[in-house]
């Protein structure tokens, strides 16, 4: 008796330690694997948080830019102000009912940075735009060269605060622009709608589903070209590239019972117009291009330029 109840005492404690062991074990599998899915929100949400922060600063920022027409006037019928504090007048010439850009030298070239949208997708939107306004404004229209729609980044050097740079400079300039390229991921992008500014300039408003956002490419831009400017030309948020300026009144035919009311609500229509054909359409955004503009606006303008083509190699993580 004596060996046997030595046995089952044994067995007895055997299984209270096994049965201690193993909710032990277990409560060890559930706190780790609490940890790790703490870990992970910790991860991803900021990145989420911050993706869709800059989608709202982009909204606010595209809601103000479509209020302007309204607050400001047509200033574009007065020869007003461009976007980048020149005047009409000094980037193009309208004589005959003709349009003819102004190529200015710039100097020192302005160095930009900019996304450039590929012709797969910008030659459908100017296409819209162009069948939508020209019947209207006939020449007094200067419609963005398909080939070169691109959206602005970051300078290095622009025509407000000009920064001198020698041949190796610049060299080593577009070195750190292609070292940033290869660790931004392209760019999927959706049309949040266009507007028409005061001043003339046609804009499409885009928003990203995926990729770099465009705050984190600036930042990095900025941290590799040190001597750039310290006041850039847009905000951090903005992603839009112009698809048209307007110059001009439209046709005397199509406005000459209008009051001034009556034309902005005209321009209104027209942009609504365009909204309902392209808005919501996506594209992709695979390329950043350090462009050396040897004439003032020469992106926008045709002008003479060098362009360094980088593509997005996504080789990091955003």
């Amino acid at each position: 008796m004596t060996g046997r109840t030595a046995t089952l005492n044994w067995w007895i404690h055997y299984k209270k330690v096994a049965f201690i062991w193993f909710i032990s074990a277990l409560c060890f599998f559930i706190l780790f694997q609490m940890a790790l899915h703490n870990s992970s929100n910790t991860l991803s949400s900021p990145s989420s948080d911050s993706s869709n922060l800059s989608s709202e600063r982009r909204s606010k920022l595209y809601d103000k830019m479509a209020r302007d027409l309204d607050e400001h006037g047509a200033a574009f019928l007065n020869h007003g102000e461009t976007s980048q504090s020149l005047s009409i007048s000094d980037i193009f010439t309208l004589k005959d009912g003709s349009v003819t850009p102004v190529l200015k030298p710039a100097n020192p070239p302005v160095r930009a940075n900019v996304l450039y949208l590929n012709t797969e997708f910008s030659v459908p939107f100017a296409e819209a735009v162009n069948n939508i306004f020209n019947p209207y404004f006939d020449k007094a229209i200067w419609f963005q060269n398909s080939s070169m729609y691109h959206f602005s980044m970051f300078h290095a050097s622009h025509h407000i605060v000009p920064v001198p740079a020698t041949k190796e400079e610049i060299e080593a300039e577009a070195s750190s622009v292609e070292t940033v390229a290869a660790r931004l991921c392209p760019l999927n992008i959706v049309l949040d709608r266009v507007v028409l500014t005061s001043t003339g300039v046609l804009l499409g408003c885009w928003q990203v589903i995926s990729g770099t956002d465009p705050i984190t490419i600036r930042a990095r831009l900025k941290n590799v070209l040190p001597r750039a400017p310290e006041k850039q030309l847009y905000d951090a948020a903005i992603l839009h590239t112009t698809f048209a300026r307007l110059l001009g009144p439209p046709r005397a035919s199509s406005t000459e019972h209008l009051t001034t009311s009556g034309e902005l609500k005209f321009f209104h229509e027209l942009v609504n117009q365009l909204n309902r054909q392209i808005r919501g359409f996506k594209a992709v955004v695979s390329e950043l291009w350090y462009v050396e503009e040897y004439h003032v606006l020469a992106l926008a303008l045709n002008g003479k330029m060098n362009c360094h083509k980088f593509k997005l190699g996504c080789s990091s993580r955003d």
